[in-house]
């Protein structure tokens, strides 16, 4: 108990408990979405998101929108944690007037967010790897029997690229994932720094906005980030989606804007956009809300625990 009460007072364990509730939020709320998006994105034809809602629907079950949820849960925590925390860190360390402003500048808080990109792309590539090869993979008996393997989850799916592929193969995409989440993780936070500034005066140093701020602020960053970095996700998702069986030496990503563009047009790169913005303010005005609320609970806590022991 006493470490666990040590961690909790700590300033990674605050960031931990606070981004797993944040990330936790934002998984279930929007990952019915992500799998409308990854669907559009791979359709060879403009299909909209309620044609494919329909055709999931009447041939798999409302539960294949939540199919490859195990992945991205099971890792919630302790990435989010890991975002968090470290642009916390690397906001402060690009911004030299931090002491005495007692938050990031906004220049801080862009470089921190493309320093965050980075590091999370480690992370997030084998989950989204994982995530995209099972929400592309239908329960349709007749589609079934087309597909070269049919996984029985998360750890199947991961376990049979390992196998196959070898470690290189969990990490196929990962070039592209990098170039995706460095710029727009820089737009995410600057966005949501400067959104929640303005429509709450002083908040960014008394750290007292509103549900509504919160929620406005983080649904605004998540929609900026996203526009500026949807063209190479919809690339990002075709070459992780090749099997080994079917494209043995991974797709590059100019081979794949090429084909791309040959067979579908330059429309391709915004498929799916549209669910995608509506995902991306729901999750992460829901993510950024609970963040901070889980965040400011655990601080308020801490000093109730130091007020008490005074006395």
């Amino acid at each position: 108990m006493d470490t666990w009460a040590n961690f909790l007072t700590s300033s990674w364990g605050k960031e931990f408990v606070a981004g797993a509730f944040g990330g936790t939020a934002g998984v279930v709320a929007g990952y019915p979405l992500v799998t409308l998006r990854i669907r559009q994105q791979q359709h060879a034809s403009n299909c909209s998101a309620i044609s494919i809602l329909r055709g999931v629907f009447a041939s798999e079950g409302s539960f294949a929108l939540y199919r490859g949820m195990a992945a991205p849960l099971a890792s919630v925590a302790f990435q989010n944690a890991i975002a968090f925390k470290t642009y916390a860190i690397l906001s402060q360390a690009f911004d030299t007037n931090f002491q005495t402003n007692n938050h990031p500048s906004y220049t801080g808080a862009a470089l921190g967010g493309i320093g965050t990109g980075v590091i999370q792309s480690i992370l997030i590539s084998p989950v989204e790897l994982v995530k995209i090869r099972l929400q592309l993979q239908s329960n349709n008996t007749h589609e079934k029997n087309k597909q070269s393997g049919n996984y029985k989850g998360s750890a199947d799916i991961a376990g049979s690229i390992i196998r196959t592929e070898g470690w290189r193969g969990i990490y196929r995409g990962f070039t592209i994932t990098v170039l995706r989440d460095a710029p727009s993780y820089g737009i995410y936070f600057w966005t949501y720094e400067f959104m929640r500034e303005n429509l709450h005066k002083g908040c960014r140093k008394t750290g007292q906005e509103s549900f509504r701020t919160m929620l406005t602020a983080g649904g605004l960053a998540g929609v900026a980030s996203w526009i500026c970095c949807y063209p190479l996700d919809v690339i990002k998702t075709r070459i992780q989606a090749q099997s080994y069986s079917s494209q043995p030496k991974s797709m590059g990503i100019g081979e794949c804007f090429r084909r791309s563009v040959k067979e579908e047009g330059y429309s391709f790169l915004w498929r799916g956009l549209g669910t995608t913005v509506a995902r991306a303010f729901i999750v992460n005005g829901v993510i950024f809300t609970a963040y901070e609320t889980a965040l400011r609970c655990l601080v308020n806590d801490n000093k109730s625990c130091s007020n008490s022991n005074r006395k």
